[in-house]
């Protein structure tokens, strides 16, 4: 056990990228080991679960899809917030179920989104330069001295977030909230309201007779009424994700028990960097981010790096290319990886490629260039014959204004309305449901 443990502590001696500048290392030192000793937030057993069901994606047998909050706070983790959270993604997954005729996995992006990669460490307002905000685990908010130093004791903070929506999550997808005919008279009411849903009554209408054929059939099995759903984090605090990695009894395997999936950014996949090193160890599945840069020669060293046991369901590359990018980009990796027999789920993520700031200084993106990343994914996967895997959206269940259009259309000048994200634009509850029934009918196409 412990030749394991001086196995997780090489990637202290590696450039780490974007980790705070602590004032305090002995204050860290204390809040890692509370966090050492604090029970896991997810189990071993369902991080294998999990790999076999990112498996079935990789062989072109399931679809992925996976969102939540851009930064989760720490004053979001309400029972409201997580409902609708909730309710947004299993409204979206009914939609792809049906039209992709494949089980759809379902994983969040919640319990642990507490910290962001940075392009610049610090920020300037009128002549003032302050660190710059690097999500609720690390600092806060607020434009003031005290608020933007980073403070260990927010690690602790975030765990404790953490267990409160993954509790609030598991009483939710196990109670009853999640019943299949509940989901889809939630859609009904999204179709009959929305401008954009009218054009998905065909679908919502089959959805209806497959259901009232089932329970005229007598089936009502259990899956109707509970389902599967995991969390996953960008582990972009190395402290944080170490303290909480536990060796695993049944196989005495390190497993990050923080969630149940964790990525490296694309900031931070230096294939001889502390992220990579550190995630070379832990036994989750995990995803990398590959962005419009990404060379065939790169993404190759990183499965070699990351799943040298070519092992189905361990490693997902989430490709983040931009709308303009990626019918030009995506090819060559998809291609190389492909012809290598690398066993990988490729996932789309149509947002952090597609921001721009508007006239008003709003950070947002287009919904339109959204749907088009999606749509190259598809394009690009279907000519080369391989699998498109999977979606992974950054969105909120609540009426926001931070992207544009959408069918109810919001344009620049709504954006302050109600522009609520700690960091970056989400697409709301109408601009998600939206994009499910569009991904399905690239599915179905």
């Amino acid at each position: 056990m412990s030749s394991n443990l001086v196995d997780l502590d090489s990637w202290r001696a590696l450039p780490a990228a974007q980790q705070p500048d602590w004032p305090d290392r002995g204050e860290l030192d204390k809040v890692v080991a509370e966090l050492g000793g604090l029970p896991p937030l997810v189990f071993a057993g369902e991080c294998d679960q999990l790999k076999e069901q990112m498996a079935a994606v990789a062989r072109g047998e399931a679809f992925v899809l996976q969102g939540g909050d851009c930064a989760e706070t720490f004053a979001g983790a309400t029972a409201d917030n997580v409902r609708q959270k909730l309710k947004t993604l299993l409204q979206m997954a009914i939609v792809l179920t049906y039209a992709g005729r494949v089980p759809v996995v379902k994983i969040g992006r919640v319990a642990g989104q507490f910290a962001k990669p940075r392009s610049k460490p610090t920020e300037v307002r009128n002549g003032v330069e302050l660190p710059a905000y690097r999500g609720d685990m690390v600092n806060g908010f607020d434009f003031t001295p005290e608020a933007r130093t980073p403070d260990p004791w927010r690690l602790l903070k975030a765990y404790h977030s953490s267990a409160v929506t993954l509790n609030l999550a598991r009483a939710f997808t196990k109670g009853g909230y999640a019943d299949l005919r509940q989901v889809h008279a939630w859609n009904q009411d999204f179709v009959a309201e929305s401008p954009a849903g009218r054009r998905y009554e065909q679908l919502a209408r089959e959805i209806d007779q497959a259901l009232a054929f089932m329970r005229a059939c007598g089936a009502d099995p259990e899956e109707f009424h509970t389902v599967e759903f995991y969390s996953s984090h960008e582990a972009l605090i190395l402290d944080y994700d170490r303290a909480l990695t536990r060796i695993d009894s049944r196989t005495g395997l390190p497993y990050d028990v923080s969630a149940h999936m964790v990525w490296i950014g694309e900031r931070t996949r230096q294939l001889d960097g502390a992220h990579v090193d550190f995630f070379s160890k832990i036994r989750n599945p995990i995803g990398v981010k590959l962005g419009p840069t990404t060379t065939p020669d790169e993404a190759l060293a990183l499965v070699e790096k990351l799943n040298p046991a070519n092992e189905a369901g361990r490693l997902t590359f989430i490709t983040r290319m931009g709308a303009s990018k990626i019918r030009e980009h995506l090819p060559a990796l998809v291609k190389e990886v492909t012809a290598s027999g690398a066993r990988v789920a490729w996932v789309c993520d149509p947002m952090h490629g597609n921001t721009f700031e508007a006239p008003s200084g709003h950070k947002t993106r287009r919904v339109d260039d959204v749907l088009d990343e999606v749509a190259g994914f598809f394009e690009v996967h279907r000519s080369l014959g391989t699998h498109p895997g999977g979606i992974h959206i950054e969105f909120t269940g609540d009426d926001v204004t931070e992207c544009v259009g959408g069918g109810h259309e919001i344009n620049e000048a709504d954006l302050a309305t109600r522009y609520e994200t700690a960091c970056d634009p989400r697409l709301n509850r109408s601009q998600s449901l939206d994009l499910a029934f569009q991904v399905a009918e690239l599915y179905r196409g």
